[in-house]
């Protein structure tokens, strides 16, 4: 061996030793361990300090960051503390690590006083893994008293594997008469964990009867909860008629329906922690060994193997019935949704929990497909659950979801409208941090956005952006100032919008509806912006009397489309129809459901139901939808109602694809129909009686009356119409109740022009001339013409208000105004009666012919311009004139 090798390899030693005995020397934090903090990347395991520049991290569970990924020290775990930090070992993060014990050593020139906070983190993404806080002065070496000083909520001492997607961890306290739960399962925020310890007395092929579970999950605000259940039956939580309750229930419902006593005393699950990180779940839970309530839990003994029961499925929402999350039936198969095994609490365990849960979709939070000419509401506010760590602050929304997963489709405009405040500018980059990357040194590609993108919901500015096919997969929506305040937008080529020509958002944005004109025929589509067990569209202004169209998943992942009509606000009142629906499809996209479907725009089928749901493209479709979290095919019940609905239905022009709420008009229609009532029921006819049957009365009694009557009519018709066509924003006659109100309404303005194109009479009473025989035909003929038409208008317009909204009051008053026609044709009957009988005893004093009975008015009266003394003429004149004239002609 040459001197010079000899030389080097003395010198490496030499370095070794150096750096060996200055490690040595720095010992403050020798045998300190702690448990890593879990931010991201399912990120597990326990930290322990070796000596002055390595440490070790035992039961190691991590998903795989990218190349720049390590371990890093920082000030903080903060991010402006991270992105000051730099790296603290070699060795990347750059693969999965499965329950493994590694040794680190620190960078050169590194020690323990420079990491107050040792983290793994990835800076090309900015994303924070994990981390652990070191003491500046550790007094105490001892294992045990800064493990448990140091404690993490998501470190357990055992751990067993229920399922490829669901497992159980355990800390068992027996001094303190307690045990640690974490349920962990890589499913959606929709599912529920369930696991508990079944009765000791129970058969082996019973024991979910008599069981003591936690449920545990999130509600839809993404905030955990972990409830005491009681199990007394093989089903969902029933309650029966005399108020007690069967099935999977809260214990505390039980305390409450059965008069236990306090209802929180039953409750001996005790929520510590829970997240969502990943697409992966896990909720922490205490409960008592020996409980102190004996009648609904079981007690754990920690000496010896007893049977437990777990199972993983979709949850049922509160509602009005029920304050609670309820869990809905896990399915099938077995040792995948729901099982049992012999569990002892006292062993440390870890079977089948290696490696960290690998969620299928890790893009957990909510998701937002743009939509032509639909704009996106930019805004900003707290973060609550923002997916990506570390969190800022303040973070952008978008349609008031935080920091959602934006979905656009290359070629289509995508609108924003930014309303975030002044110093928050949108800007689409290439970064995945933002807040102008060229302030890091770091390149970025700007593809929409600048400092003028700002705006305040009272001056919004609009953003357009078009995305073509030279726009990467992946790119980000951020503020151009503050980093990390927005998220990923998913770039990719065709979809709904590509496929359908119009698309439009139901009421409260949480539905969208497609569809494209075919000839005779309409391809449709709805997707869901939340997640749902299913999805449900209707055609009708609400759930009663409506054609609606339901898209779910099965159990077996199959998706379907099935067509109904619903006559009630109950399971057994939705009917399954047998529509032409043809090219049907359902998918689930992250828990969303996207159903479609061709139908024919009028049907060639007669006699059913579903015959009678006709789309005329020229009329507007009202569209209104629900969701739920479960639905099957043939006898439906409570289970599958809807846990969300639309509060108004949608009203939408096909042909146009324009769209608008409808506004619930019942008060403006009422009030319009009762001044028609006035009208047409009481005033207008009220003047033709008086005309008719009130002539024999001395006086002007009658003409008083009728002219009075009259004009008060059409007075009031006049204003319930003005009153209609203000509030409905014009005149439509589209519909058969106008139609017929337009013809009473110009027959009825006729009267008064009639009225003063009267010709007046000749000198000879009894002689009437050509033009006063028409006048009075054509005066008779409008003025009956009118009231028919009036009153047929009644009657359809209540039919029209009834098909507009289902009013169960409309039966009562068609057989109101029934009962109140027929009553007015009875005391025309009985007037005209007395009328003949009158003139056939001669009290009318009447002999000769008449075309409309309108002989004792002389010419001399203006029916628009009288005065009493002339229609005291008319009155009097024609009987004195008869009785001077019989001398003359002896």
């Amino acid at each position: 061996m040459s001197p010079l090798a000899l030389l080097c390899i003395a010198l490496c030693l030499a370095a070794s030793s150096a750096s060996a005995a200055e490690c040595g020397q720095n010992t403050t934090l020798d045998g300190y361990t702690a448990d890593l903090r879990m931010s991201q990347h399912q990120l597990r395991g326990r930290v322990a300090v070796l000596d002055g520049c390595s440490f070790r991290v035992s039961s190691l569970d991590l998903l795989a960051g990218s190349a720049s990924a390590r371990w890093w020290r920082a000030d903080g775990a903060d991010l402006d503390s991270l992105s000051r930090g730099a790296p603290a070992a070699q060795e990347p993060l750059n693969r999965t690590f499965a329950s493994e014990s590694l040794v680190f050593r620190l960078l050169p020139g590194l020690s323990w006083p420079l990491v107050p906070v040792l983290a793994a983190f990835d800076p090309l993404t900015s994303s924070l893994f994990g981390f652990v806080r070191l003491p500046s002065n550790a007094t105490s070496t001892s294992s045990s008293s800064s493990s448990t000083n140091s404690s993490a909520p998501t470190m357990f001492d055992s751990c067993a594997e229920l399922s490829p997607r669901f497992r159980v961890r355990w800390t068992l306290r027996e001094a303190e008469n307690a045990i640690d739960v974490g349920l962990e399962a890589a499913v959606g925020s929709e599912y529920y964990m369930a696991f508990g310890w079944a009765d000791p007395g129970a058969k082996p092929n019973a024991t979910m009867i008599g069981a003591d579970v936690a449920v545990a999950g999130f509600t839809e605000e993404g905030l955990p909860f972990a409830e005491d259940y009681f199990v007394t039956r093989s089903s969902e939580c029933l309650l029966r008629a005399d108020g007690t309750a069967e099935g999977v229930c809260p214990d505390t419902f039980y305390g409450r329906r059965n008069g236990t006593g306090d209802a929180d005393s039953v409750n001996n699950t005790r929520l510590v922690y829970g997240h969502r990180r990943d697409g992966v779940s896990f909720v922490r839970f205490s409960r008592p060994l020996a409980s102190p309530d004996k009648r609904y839990d079981v007690e754990v003994d920690a000496a010896k193997s007893m049977t437990v029961i777990w199972a993983i499925g979709l949850l049922r929402p509160p509602d009005s019935l029920s304050p609670y999350y309820l869990p809905l039936n896990h399915g099938a198969p077995a040792g995948t949704a729901y099982g049992h095994l012999a569990l002892n609490v006292s062993a440390s365990a870890s079977e089948g929990c290696h490696g960290p849960l690998d969620a299928d979709d890790k893009e957990d939070q909510g998701r937002i497909t743009a939509e032509r000419q639909t704009p996106l509401v930019v805004t900003a506010g707290p973060a609550m659950h923002y997916p990506n760590p570390p969190n800022p602050t303040k973070v952008l929304y978008i349609n008031k979801k935080e920091a959602p997963l934006l979905k656009v489709e290359r070629g289509v405009p995508v609108t924003f409208s930014v309303e975030a405040g002044h110093d928050v500018p949108l800007y689409i980059t290439s970064d995945a941090v933002g807040g102008n990357a060229t302030a890091r040194n770091t390149s970025e590609v700007i593809y929409a956005g600048s400092a003028k993108s700002e705006g305040v919901p009272a001056t919004p500015t609009e953003l357009v952006w078009l995305p073509d096919r030279n726009t990467p997969d992946v790119v980000y929506y951020q503020s151009l100032y503050d980093p990390k305040m927005g998220w990923k937008i998913q770039v990719v080529d065709g979809g709904l919008s590509d496929m359908y020509n119009n698309s439009v958002l139901l009421d409260d944005q949480q539905v969208t509806f497609f569809w494209t004109m075919s000839g005779d025929s309409i391809n449709i589509a709805a997707r869901g912006e939340k997640k749902s067990g299913y999805l449900a569209i209707g055609f009708g202004s609400a759930m009663v009397n409506s054609y609606a169209y339901v898209g779910w998943i099965d159990a077996n992942g199959t998706g379907h489309v099935s067509s109904y009509w619903i006559d009630g606000k109950d399971g057994m009142s939705v009917h399954e129809t047998h529509e032409n629906l043809t090219y049907k499809r359902c998918r689930s996209e992250n828990g969303a459901i996207i159903f479609e479907f061709t139908r024919p725009l009028a049907t060639s089928c007669s006699g059913r139901v579903e015959c009678k749901n006709i789309i005329d493209p020229t009329t507007p479709l009202k569209v209104i939808w629900a969701m739920g979290s479960q639905w099957s095919s043939g006898r439906l019940s409570v289970k599958n109602m809807h846990s969300v609905t639309s509060n108004r239905p949608v009203r939408i022009l096909l042909l146009s694809g324009l769209a608008e709420a409808v506004e619930d008009l019942r008060p403006v229609l009422a009030v319009h129909g009762f001044m028609m009532f006035v009208a047409w029921g009481m005033l207008l006819p009220g003047g033709i009686v008086a005309a008719r049957y009130l002539k024999h009365a001395k006086g002007d009694l009658w003409f008083q009356a009728h002219t009075y009557l009259q004009y008060s009519g059409l007075s009031v018709m006049f204003l319930g119409v003005l009153f209609a066509v203000a509030e409905l924003r014009g005149f439509s006659f589209k519909s058969t109740h106008a139609k017929i109100g337009a013809v009473a309404f110009t027959f009825t303005s006729m009267q008064p022009i009639n009225a003063y194109l009267r010709p007046h009479r000749a000198e000879n009473a009894e002689i009437l001339s050509r033009n006063r025989v028409i006048w009075e035909y054509v005066h008779i003929f409008t003025g009956r013409t009118a009231l028919v038409a009036g009153v047929t208008a009644l009657f359809t317009g209540l039919q029209h208000l009834g098909h507009r909204y289902g009013s169960k009051t409309i039966k009562g008053l068609t057989c109101g105004l029934v009962v109140w026609v027929v009553s007015g044709v009875l005391v025309v009957a009985y007037l005209e009666y007395m009328k003949v009988k009158r003139r056939r005893d001669g009290a009318d004093g009447l002999s000769h012919k008449f075309v409309l009975g309108n002989t004792e008015e002389d010419d001399s009266v203006d029916l628009l311009h009288s005065d009493r003394f002339d229609s005291k003429m008319d009155s009097g004149s024609p009987g004195s004139m008869e009785v001077q004239l019989q001398p003359l002609k002896g």
